[in-house]
């Protein structure tokens, strides 16, 4: 069974920061790509970033800059380090993971106050 479980989110200062966790049950390196996604209340859910098997990195033009992802192979374990937050960052992050599909976290809240 394939789990993927956030962690790290929660309340902070406009300016802060906050590191948002993803464990997979599995090799990190199977998943093509691995990345964050968020979805604000009233809006879809949209990519932040994505890292491939080959270390490929996309980020949303929005989070550019502020926003690192990366991982550890021996934790199979997957990061967002987001500085400079923003009150439009709040939203509920969600870990993904494609194998033969998709497959999510249950999400963590990322709230920030202005």
């Amino acid at each position: 069974q394939v789990q993927l479980v956030e962690s790290g989110g929660g309340l902070v200062q406009a300016g802060g920061s906050l590191r948002l966790s993803c464990a997979t049950s599995r090799n990190i390196f199977t998943f093509d790509p691995l990345g964050w996604y968020r979805q604000a209340p009233g809006k879809k859910r949209e990519l932040v970033a994505e890292i491939s098997t080959r270390g490929t990195i996309n980020y949303a033009d929005s989070v550019r800059g502020r926003f690192t992802i990366s991982r550890d192979s021996a934790k199979d374990t997957l990061y967002l380090q987001m500085n400079s937050l923003k009150a439009e960052d709040t939203a509920v992050y969600y870990c993904m993971g494609r194998l033969s599909r998709e497959y999510w976290g249950q999400g963590t809240q990322v709230t920030v106050s202005s």
